[in-house]
């Protein structure tokens, strides 16, 4: 095998003419140099240097192994620049892949103390479910996903993956009832859901509608889900025109406008847990483990690190 070591001697060899020469370029000893040159000879099998007296020459394939070093040790040392680069936050790249109703206010605020603190790390942002980040993280797709858990919250299918996956927790999210400016309820202290059984409610995608039927189930009731959409901008028009009502988690609401809709919280409380996730391999890439303490940060959290237990998809 070839190594940068080796190849740093060939060339020196081939520049300086001379054992010694060369020796005395890259640090060595004469004796160094001689034993590095016969380990080369063994391992490529071939006569790398003719001698004669002091001096000494390359032979075909010594000129060979010369001619590629300069490449060769010239991407090697481009490589260990940049990775110096990336070590020192000079450079770097992070890829953050986070739930819809993030993105308009952990996400934007976790990119800007990001961009302020370390101007030459790159960041792309995509949205995606937590079922979807978390199994794109586990393939190496992204670097950091935020998720979140409702409390209570089954584990499922995900127990396995998230077993071997760390978590920082951002906060806790309290998810709401939003019903028109002019309902009955409007003007509640907060909102059981046996008294909105009765109407027609507004879910999101597939897992916010299991947590609506879960929530429902325990007040003993089935609830009529007349539309679904993942917008929730689109949910709070929709219960804005009077078509129903639905659960949004504050999250949404401190970022929305909502004037003309009521907004209880529940009796009993449901939260959900908003969490960011990675792997104990890339906690120790500095560009990554700058990305969670922006998005501690930006949510007002504390960065430590705690054992990952997550479910669901977006709220």
């Amino acid at each position: 095998m070839i190594d940068a070591a080796g190849l740093r001697v060939m060339k020196a060899i081939a520049d300086e003419g001379s054992f010694t020469s060369a020796a005395n370029a890259l640090g060595f000893t004469q004796p160094a140099i001689s034993q590095m040159v016969r380990r080369l000879e063994q391992r490529t099998g071939t006569v790398l240097v003719e001698r004669y007296g002091r001096q000494v020459r390359l032979t075909e394939a010594g000129q060979v192994l010369a001619r590629h070093a300069v490449g060769v040790l010239a991407a090697l040392d481009a490589a260990e620049e940049e990775i110096t680069a990336i070590a020192g936050l000079r450079a770097g790249r992070v890829r953050l892949q986070a739930f819809p109703s993030s993105s308009a206010t952990l996400v934007p605020r976790t990119l800007a103390i990001l961009k302020a603190r370390h101007p030459d790390i790159t960041v792309t942002f995509t949205e995606a479910e937590p079922p979807e980040s978390l199994a794109a993280l586990r393939r190496g797709d992204c670097d950091v996903a935020v998720a979140f858990a409702y409390e209570g919250g089954d584990l499922g299918e995900l127990e396995e993956d998230l077993s071997l996956l760390v978590t920082r927790r951002l906060l806790d999210d309290e998810v709401r009832l939003v019903v028109p400016r002019t309902h009955p309820h409007a003007e509640d202290e907060a909102a059981t859901l046996a008294d909105f059984s009765g109407e027609e409610w507004i879910a999101g995608c597939p897992r916010c509608r299991g947590h609506l039927l879960a929530l429902a189930d325990t007040a003993g009731f089935r609830p009529n889900v007349a539309f679904e959409t993942e917008d929730y901008v689109a949910q709070l028009g929709l219960v804005t025109a009077g078509l129903g009502v639905a659960l949004v988690p504050d999250l949404i609401l401190n970022a929305a406008k909502h004037d003309e809709v009521a907004t209880l919280p529940l009796s009993p409380a449901s939260r959900r847990q908003i969490l960011a996730v990675t792997t104990p391999d890339l906690l120790r890439v500095p560009a990554v483990a700058a990305a969670l303490d922006a998005l501690c940060e930006a949510a007002g959290a504390d960065p430590g690190v705690s054992p990952a237990h997550l479910v669901g998809g977006e709220a």
